[in-house]
């Protein structure tokens, strides 16, 4: 009889944010039905939480699925409400590579990230990489990754992110379009079930450049690395005008759009789903979601933080996992 997929491992993020406040609210929903444990200080979570402290991921199976399961990670502080504090900046990147330790060795499945703070981390801990995936790629010693959003009616993966979008031209290259692409395809296959993921690719100017005459970059080299993949064996086809690319209609002939900056990618999924928006690391070696939203210090403790992406990036995970792991 073949043993039942390992639980996800679920980071605390940024104790002072809606992080601790939204594991309880995401067991809730999900019962049973996606295995998952809470990595943290169970005095960062609601007074209300209902928990069982487990001593090794394993035991996660057998916990009322009335109960969030809290593999214990104690922090030097407890938390003010919406302000971080700088003591507990190390346990927060320290769980993290717990979290990674655990999936590394078979003891998770995947990792779904609850938010952090950035700031907070370099304050206190002179935390040096960028975000999340930074630091994830580092420690799974990972060169290349990309980042996909994704919800039911929508993938979309960016070329270029957190750049001004001033510079975006000078960052793009034919080098950098085409390993995103690659690690998109690949993970599309392994994780996703896709046996031949159909990619659209946007432009980078209105009408896809129009021949040229609204931007050269299409013809420059966007054109040629569409045609060159295509050659290869490829289901991609582009550059095509953005603002075509995301009616119900055009969705429905391909499983990712590739984009050439942030908000090309990012605002079609946010307006279609705003809650249910999940952030997919792709790439690494091992499977890595995240909930589409930040710590929400304006909100934390408030009542008011929805878990819907929280939810939606676990059962994502765990999809993922399985389908990773040949259990569909």
């Amino acid at each position: 009889m073949r043993l039942p997929c390992a639980p996800l491992a679920l980071t605390c993020g940024e104790p002072a944010g809606i992080g601790p406040e939204l594991a309880p609210l995401a067991r809730a929903v999900l019962g049973s039905d996606v295995p998952f444990f809470w990595i943290g200080d169970p005095r960062h979570l609601p007074e209300s939480a209902r928990i069982a402290i487990i001593d090794h991921p394993s035991e996660a199976h057998e916990v009322s699925a009335s109960l969030l399961p809290v593999l214990r990670h104690d922090f030097p502080n407890t938390q003010i409400i919406g302000r971080p504090d700088p003591s507990n900046a190390q346990s927060v990147i320290d769980v993290i590579a717990r979290a990674v330790g655990l999936v590394t060795c078979g003891a998770a499945s995947g990792v779904c990230t609850a938010p952090i703070h950035k700031k907070a981390l370099k304050d206190g801990a002179g935390f040096a990489f960028p975000g999340h995936t930074e630091y994830l790629a580092h420690l799974a010693g990972v060169q290349n990754v990309v980042m996909m959003l994704a919800c039911d009616a929508l993938r979309v993966v960016p070329v270029t992110i957190h750049i001004a979008l001033a510079t975006v031209p000078s960052h793009l290259s034919p080098e950098l379009i085409e390993t995103t692409v690659r690690i998109t395809e690949a993970a599309l296959r392994r994780d996703f079930g896709l046996t031949r993921p159909r990619i659209a690719v946007a432009g980078l100017n209105p009408h896809a450049g129009e021949g040229g005459t609204m931007g050269r970059e299409e013809t420059a080299f966007i054109n040629a690395v569409v045609a060159r993949l295509a050659s290869e064996g490829f289901e991609i086809r582009g550059p095509l005008p953005a603002d075509t690319m995301f009616h119900a209609r055009a969705r429905a002939g391909y499983d990712v759009a590739i984009c050439m900056y942030h908000d090309q990618a990012l605002i079609p999924i946010k307006t279609l789903d705003f809650d249910g928006g999940v952030n997919v690391t792709l790439g690494l070696p091992f499977v890595r979601t995240s909930p589409d939203h930040g710590t929400a210090f304006d909100i934390a403790g408030k009542s008011l933080a929805r878990p819907d992406s929280l939810v939606a990036a676990l059962r994502l995970a765990h999809k993922m996992a399985r389908t990773r792991h040949g259990d569909n």
